[in-house]
């Protein structure tokens, strides 16, 4: 591949869906997080650890800086001028965004991060060597490297004993993060596939999702101009590129973390709205 094949590659890999971008996809699995309704209770965390059979990990370790979670709840205060702010703590679950233009997939040596054609960053886990360039490279801090080995200090018993068959075990070595529930996804369209049918929008639900006790997070393929996640990015979502009066449009409440960088996440949140606001 010449020069200027592999410049003008990346030049359409760089653009988002919208504009024709790089990937051909089948589904594009998003998310849409509503900020006013997330009350900051670790549900959906706590849902992705048993889901995904995450390894435990005490106050030692976290604090030794090997955590392991793929998903965590940011914390923050608008006012932190204020000691006891009147309108509280704010909060924003943070997953692997599944960006369209991912920084994570050209640094692997291995090619263990991929893209795939449901719009998700895929890892292959017996490829992966723990270089962690793919983390050195996230943005969004998000992708993690297991210390754990299964055998020896992953799940202390009983916890072993309720790891979810659906989904492999990681050994030490290896990068991890969230894949949405890829295991879900792959179960419900593997049933519509043998049902000679599409899958229909609300069939695939992330442990997240399922857990969130005030529905905060929407799923959904955007693909889908008929499923309710669909309805919310077209209702929401704020372009990179946009005049003063869309930015101060209130019915446009949407916004993608680091959107200046162009990497085109499926994660668009919207922003919570006090009453000071109105």
């Amino acid at each position: 591949m010449s020069i200027k094949n592999i410049v003008d590659n990346w030049s359409k890999y760089r653009k988002g869906v919208e504009e024709g971008g790089h990937h051909d996809y089948e589904h594009r699995w998003t998310m849409s997080i509503n900020l006013d309704q997330c009350v900051g209770c670790n549900a959906c965390s706590t849902a992705c650890y048993a889901e995904n059979n995450l390894a435990t990990v005490g106050k030692e370790k976290f604090e030794a800086g090997q955590a392991m979670h793929w998903m965590r709840i940011e914390r923050y205060w608008d006012k932190p001028e204020s000691e006891y702010p009147e309108d509280g703590a704010s909060f924003i679950p943070m997953m692997c965004q599944q960006c369209g233009a991912a920084t994570c997939e050209p640094v692997c040596p291995v090619v263990a991060t991929y893209h795939t054609p449901d719009g998700l960053n895929a890892q292959v886990y017996n490829r992966c060597v723990g270089s962690r360039y793919c983390g050195t490279n996230c943005p969004f801090k998000v992708r993690y490297f297991n210390f754990y080995s299964y055998p020896e200090t992953a799940w202390p018993e009983p916890l072993n004993h309720q790891l979810n068959p659906d989904i492999t075990v990681r050994d030490k070595g290896v990068m991890e993060k969230c894949t949405f529930c890829v295991q879900r996804i792959k179960a419900v369209k593997n049933t519509a596939k043998m049902e000679d049918r599409d899958v229909v929008d609300g069939e695939v639900v992330p442990a997240c999702v399922q857990a969130c006790p005030s529905s905060a997070i929407v799923f959904g393929d955007t693909m889908d101009e008929s499923s309710q996640v669909a309805g919310l990015w077209k209702e929401h979502e704020v372009k990179r590129q946009v005049t003063e009066q869309e930015k101060s449009d209130p019915n446009k409440r949407g916004y993608r973390i680091f959107e200046e960088l162009g990497v085109d996440p499926s994660v668009m949140y919207l922003e919570r709205m006090r009453d000071t606001d109105i």
